[in-house]
């Protein structure tokens, strides 16, 4: 089978590579077994602490693949109806950070996998796009949650229902991206941050991410007490704080400096 995706780690950081670049990695149900099957194994894999995300060029992912959509129609249906066959899904159980370095267009199902991240960063060459209502099709991966949440309902509306496309510093500015890099930048910016997070203590990240995930389908208030709940359980290791001290500090102050 050809690598349609393709994979490698180093100190704790896992890159994965959406990787149909004659198709702008448009999502067909290979790419999407292969890329459920890549995200799971990196969940697994005591040798990753943080995952980036990314397509090879020209493209982050152009969204489902429209000659298999209108032939066979088998990768919507692996993606909505197969639970163990979506990426989707796969990101959404993740209990690992994963940045998402986008490196051109991201449209509609590739959108909705950039919205499954942690966190963005673009090349200053990203643009993204929600074409669901051109082409004639509703959302399955999450795009009527996670895009208000990302940049408000209205903007979320708009590019929806217009199906118009937002560049990279457009995107900085509504919010929907953390960074944005030149296009030479990204991979290593991404992975600097994602190095940022494997250097600190794994299970406080991973009950951070949970902590956030699972906050922002609550209220304020049932938020608040749900943080206060996580904080009553916690159990740290004083002697762990203590090995770690001397490194927080020096972090800092390099930081500040």
């Amino acid at each position: 089978m050809t690598d349609l995706v393709l994979v490698s780690t180093d100190s704790g950081v896992t890159t994965v590579t959406l990787h149909r670049p004659e198709a702008r990695n448009a999502l067909n149900r290979a790419l999407m077994e292969q890329l459920a099957g890549a995200l799971s194994h990196a969940e697994a894999d005591d040798a990753t602490d943080v995952v980036v995300l990314t397509g090879s060029d020209p493209a982050f992912c152009a969204g489902l693949d429209l000659r298999e959509l209108g032939s066979t129609g088998s990768n919507l249906r692996g993606g909505a109806d197969a639970i163990s066959l979506s990426p989707f899904a796969a990101l959404w159980r993740m209990t690992k950070p994963v940045i998402g370095a986008v490196n051109g267009p991201c449209v509609t199902g590739g959108f909705e996998l950039a919205l499954a991240c942690d966190l963005l960063v673009a090349s200053e060459r990203a643009t993204f796009a929600d074409t669901h209502a051109r082409v004639g099709l509703l959302p399955a991966g999450g795009m009527s949650t996670f895009l208000p949440e990302a940049v408000g309902y209205r903007r979320a509306k708009e590019m929806s229902l217009t199906g118009n496309f937002l560049g990279a510093r457009d995107a900085w500015a509504a919010g929907l991206v953390n960074h944005v890099v030149p296009h030479d930048e990204l991979l290593p910016f991404a992975r600097r941050l994602a190095a940022d997070i494997a250097g600190n203590d794994q299970a406080a990240v991973r009950a951070l991410k949970r902590l956030y995930d699972e906050n922002a389908k609550l209220t304020g208030a049932e938020a608040v007490a749900n943080e206060l709940r996580t904080f009553a359980a916690w159990r740290f290791d004083p002697g762990e704080v203590e090995r770690r001290r001397a490194g927080v500090v020096d972090r800092g102050r390099h930081q500040q400096s």
